[in-house]
């Protein structure tokens, strides 16, 4: 009786420290990609956007949600591990909010996979830029 208990007890400590364990490998993977993606996102806020000039002043096309202002960029998550390093792919969208003044929302995705269940994660960081003036 008291080795079934035993084993009761432990089984339930090995689960929760496995739990526990892919909960963190899981943070670490998704903390890589908010990075990746605001990095994606400081890209697009540095292009030069003036609205004062005659021609269109912006560096960066104007597109809208559905379609990436910048080819997507091949990347691997900053994390540290044995093995492959983890693909991750940035997607950068612009939306025009408002034409007077006029706004842009920036939208930086990154796609990426978590490799103890294969399953597909996405990570967004989304801001809203006036022109340079």
């Amino acid at each position: 009786m008291a080795f079934g208990l035993m084993v009761m007890v432990l089984t339930g400590v090995f689960y929760a420290y496995a739990q526990a364990n892919r909960l963190a490998q899981f943070s670490a993977m998704s903390l890589a990609a908010q990075s990746l993606a605001s990095q994606g996102l400081e890209r697009v806020r540095s292009a030069q956007w003036d609205s004062q000039v005659s021609t269109n002043g912006a560096e960066l096309p104007a597109t809208n949600a559905t379609t990436p202002i910048l080819p997507p960029i091949a990347g691997a998550l900053d994390v540290p591990q044995t093995g492959s390093p983890l693909p991750a792919t940035n997607y950068v969208y612009e939306t025009t909010n408002e034409a007077n003044p006029p706004l842009w929302e920036l939208k930086s995705v990154v796609v990426w996979t978590f490799p103890l269940t294969q399953k597909s994660c996405t990570n967004i960081v989304v801001t809203l830029r006036a022109p340079d003036e």
